[in-house]
């Protein structure tokens, strides 16, 4: 059953993959980087003070926890336990695929990029509880985790469980996050 679901993994990618074009190479490149979406962080930044003034600190440092313990997790629990190539470190498949740029670390299971994005993109969506918003911060975590499979960094399995890896860990870190932020003060 695992070698079935590994095949079609394998399948999906090279399809998703070679779905490449020289307009497309620079802007997945963009979206994978690190300082890239400052601009969208320092405007969530904002969003969040308007909204919740000197609550905002608590709120980002709850942030920062949620992207440290996605990627420690990512790399301590998965990468270091699973040991699953990265694609473009496949040696069946690096003559198929279209590396876009480095290669990165030897492992891939599960992405750190997928996991980091999505935790931050449930929480935010937790926190403003509006639907545009949240349909936006799918989009951008979607849209990042993509472009791991586009460059030829990721299988589509690292990336969907690394987005239910992130998911999960948005909401446990949301949940306490919101009682102790939120809790009424006895008298």
């Amino acid at each position: 059953m695992v070698e079935t679901l590994l095949k079609w993994d394998s399948q999906l990618f090279l399809f998703l993959n070679g779905l490449h074009s020289p307009f497309w190479d620079p802007v997945m490149i963009f979206a994978s980087g690190k300082l890239t979406w400052l601009p969208l962080y320092l405007l969530l930044i904002y969003f969040i003070a308007r909204k919740y003034s000197w609550k905002t600190i608590w709120w980002l440092i709850a942030i920062a926890v949620v992207v440290v313990v996605t990627d420690q997790v990512s790399v301590g629990l998965f990468k270091n336990v699973f040991h699953r190539l990265r694609p473009c470190h496949t040696p069946e498949l690096q003559s198929l695929i279209h590396l876009v740029g480095k290669c990165g670390g030897k492992y891939g299971f599960v992405s750190s990029h997928a996991a980091n994005t999505f935790g931050v993109a449930v929480f935010l969506s937790l926190l403003f509880r509006n639907r545009w918003s949240t349909y936006g911060l799918l989009f951008w975590a979607a849209f990042v985790s993509y472009s791991r499979i586009y460059l030829g960094v990721h299988f589509p399995g690292d990336v969907i469980c690394g987005a239910i890896l992130g998911a999960g860990i948005g909401i446990s870190i949301w949940l306490p996050t919101n009682y102790f932020i939120n809790r009424k003060k006895s008298v």
